[in-house]
């Protein structure tokens, strides 16, 4: 019976992974958390009171300073581990 020819490369391993846990900076769940909320509570207010003097002079950018708060929140979240 004839010999089987031998391997010439050898057999492929994947590179180790790292051993250290990638972990979330101290400030990013406090700073994510309070932009959600102070967000809602923006446009809370604007709707509740629309007078207070320094919502008053934005007018509808409320909503659009609101939402930026809120989506820079979810944002930071995607980076949360």
């Amino acid at each position: 019976m004839p010999k089987s020819n031998t391997r010439k490369k050898a057999v492929y391993t994947p590179p180790q992974k790292s051993q250290q846990i990638k972990v979330s900076p101290r400030w990013l769940a406090p700073v994510m958390v309070a932009s959600w909320i102070i967000g809602i509570l923006w446009i809370a207010v604007f709707y509740i009171a629309p007078n207070t003097p320094g919502i008053a002079t934005l007018g509808n950018w409320n909503l659009l300073v609101g939402f930026v708060l809120i989506i820079f929140g979810v944002v930071l979240s995607t980076r949360w581990r």
